[in-house]
Parts: structure tokens; C-alpha cells; sequence
């Protein structure tokens, strides 16, 4: 009955966002049927849109890999989009300073790099949470900050001259793939989504299948009691947060060396991948399938919402307001059910305790 509410949850918050999309649409004198017409369209259409949907999502599959590892050992990390930057920064950093280097070292330098800077920036607060007990909310939501300011000063002032974006990278440090290119008619899909699905497998099998994984699980559940029972909870707290924070910064390595090929000024805002894989991974229940097809969902999502406004004449704003409303009711969902768990319990034991008193009178 477990699993089938954990699956049966997030499909029901999809339909209520969907809901209550129409209703805005509605309210505002649009039709929703050609709204979502036009979504679909847009989203999975023509093969063209169908890479657009996975060339979205894969940046969000790891961002929500990511936060799922995190939540798994207890931890709230918000730094997934300071993460996320420091990975697409270096990765293209590392691309840019290879242009002449052979294919078969550029590109696997680059994407080291990137999950090297994420994993180092992710590891700060992952210290100072075991060690200090600091909170790893205030301290990934302060480096999320020094991120983007960091990176704007590296673009220019030692990527380049005053410049607001990077050179771009070369072929030889590119995740773009020709024939799936060919196959989406011209779609900007790249190869890091045959990454993705390899780190959705990694991901299960270590939260899943090894002894790692129980031990992120148990430090999440209880960090004493698993120092208790002779795991070292200092030592899972720091690796949970460095592979969260790898995984991020694969998804901005998704974005320097797939989608975009350069990196750019971010103007004060840390990328959306970071605070969308949150969602994707809530949505997901935090497991690593689950993950993949929310990434999907919210990929459909961004691409087919630019076509509302064309098709079914929706403006954007009501677009905006469409998805952010299913984004909400995954995390009231996600609330509403820990809240709902927390209460069963004490009902649970207070039965358990009535039901034995009632025994021992007879």
C-alpha cells in the first residue's frame, strides 16, 4: 500500500496543478483545452520538440539526483544551483584553455572538472554541518551567492576582457552528437543524456544496493544512533553532500559543454536547474527513477510552455503561473505527506498501547 501511494501521490499532484492551470486560464478568458494542446505540442509534438524535452530535462536529471542523495542522508541542500555553476564553470573553463588537445582528453577533463567543482563546493557545507552542526539551508543558500559572483568575476576578468560571456568551447570538448541531432530534426538534445540515464542506474544501485546507501539512510534517519552503531556519521554527512554536490555540477556541465557551449554573466541569479531538480526530486520521491521521469515532466514542461503563447495565444505570464502552480502542489504534497506520516505514528502506538491495556484487564 506504500508503493502504491508513493506512486499514486505525484500523479495526483500533477493532475491538481493541471487542474487548477485550466481554472487560471479560465479565470482569464483562455481556452485551456487549446492551452494544453499547444503544451503537448510543443513538448512532444514533433520530434523536433521531443529534443528539446530530453535536452531540457537532463540537466535536471542530475540536479535532482542530486538533491535526492542529500535528502536521503537528511539534508535540505539548496546550493544545488551554486553547485550546478561552479560545474559548468570550470567545465567550460577547461574546454576553452584545450581547444587543440584530442577529443579523448578534452572532453573527459572537462566533465571531471565539473563534477570536481561541484563536489568541492558542495563539500563546504557538508564540513561545517559535521563538525559544526551548522545549517546546511543557510550555508548552501550563502554560497549559491558567492557562486554566481565568483564565476561573474572569473568570465571577466580571467576568461576573458570585460567580456560578459566566455569564448566557446570547441568540438573537441562538446557533448553535441550529430545524429540524434539529425534524428530531432535539428533539435539542440546532446549526448549527456546517455550520462543521465547512466547516473539515474549508478544512483539506484548505490542509495539501493549498497552499504553506503543504508548508511546515508540511517545518518538521515538518526545520525546518533547510527554513530551508535559503529557508522561513522561526520564521515556519511561529508560524502552525502560531496555526491550531491557532483551530481550538480553534472548538471552544469550539461549546460557548458551541451547545451549552451560557453558560459555567460548570470547578473546576480543562480541557474534554475538547481531549484528545479528540487522540485524534480520531491516529485520524484526522492528515488532515482522516479527522478528521471519528473525531469521528463518538467523538461515538457518549459519547452512545450513556449509554444502556448503562439498556438493558443496564452500569454506567458499565465504560462508562468500554469507550471508554477503544479510546482507548488509538489511541494504542498511533499508536505502533506510528512505531516500525514508524523501523525500515523503516534495514532499507531496509541491503538497498539490501548489494545494491550484492553488484553491485560481481560
Amino acid at each position: 500500500m506504500q508503493k502504491f501511494r508513493g506512486v499514486l501521490v505525484p500523479i495526483l499532484t500533477v493532475i491538481i496543478g493541471l487542474l487548477f492551470g485550466a481554472i487560471v486560464m479560465l479565470a482569464f478568458n483562455y481556452d485551456p483545452i487549446a492551452g494544453y494542446k499547444a503544451l503537448y505540442q510543443g513538448a512532444l509534438g514533433t520530434p523536433f520538440a521531443t529534443g528539446q524535452t530530453i535536452r531540457a530535462a537532463t540537466p535536471l536529471i542530475f540536479t535532482g539526483l542530486g538533491f535526492a542523495v542529500a535528502s536521503t542522508a537528511g539534508f535540505f541542500n539548496i546550493g544545488l544551483a551554486g553547485q550546478a555553476l561552479a560545474g559548468w564553470l570550470v567545465s567550460v573553463w577547461i574546454g576553452v584553455s584545450l581547444p587543440d588537445a584530442p577529443k579523448l582528453i578534452a572532453l573527459p577533463l572537462a566533465i571531471l572538472g565539473g563534477v570536481a567543482a561541484g563536489a568541492i563546493w558542495a563539500a563546504i557545507a557538508g564540513v561545517l554541518k559535521a563538525y559544526f552542526n551548522t545549517s546546511e539551508v543557510i550555508v548552501t543558500i550563502m554560497l549559491n551567492y558567492v557562486a554566481v559572483y565568483v564565476s561573474d568575476y572569473v568570465i571577466r576578468n580571467v576568461m576573458t576582457d570585460r567580456m560578459d560571456r566566455s569564448p566557446f568551447i570547441g568540438d573537441n570538448a562538446s557533448l553535441d552528437i550529430q545524429w540524434l541531432t539529425d534524428l530531432t530534426k535539428g533539435s539542440t538534445i546532446h549526448g549527456g543524456i546517455f550520462l543521465a540515464l547512466i547516473g539515474v542506474v549508478v544512483v539506484y544501485v548505490l542509495m539501493k544496493r549498497t552499504t553506503i546507501g543504508f548508511e546515508f539512510e540511517s545518518v538521515g534517519l538518526n545520525r546518533h544512533a547510527a554513530n551508535y552503531a559503529g557508522m561513522n556519521a561526520k564521515k556519511n554527512i561529508i560524502l552525502a553532500m560531496v555526491i550531491s554536490g557532483g551530481l550538480a555540477g553534472l548538471g552544469g556541465v550539461m549546460n557548458g559543454l551541451g547545451e549552451f557551449g560557453n558560459i555567460f554573466m548570470q547578473n546576480g541569479v543562480a541557474p534554475d536547474i538547481g531549484f528545479d531538480g528540487m522540485a524534480v526530486a520531491l516529485l520524484g520521491a526522492n528515488n532515482p527513477i522516479g527522478v528521471l521521469f519528473s525531469a521528463l515532466l518538467f523538461g515538457g514542461l518549459k519547452t512545450g510552455g513556449n509554444l502556448m503563447p503562439l498556438a493558443a495565444r496564452v500569454p506567458q505570464e499565465v504560462v508562468d503561473i500554469v507550471t508554477g502552480s503544479i510546482i507548488f502542489f509538489v511541494g504542498s504534497s511533499y508536505i502533506i505527506t510528512y505531516f500525514l506520516d508524523k501523525r500515523k505514528k503516534p495514532v499507531m502506538a496509541n491503538k497498539e498501547v490501548i489494545s494491550q491495556t484492553e488484553g491485560g484487564d481481560e
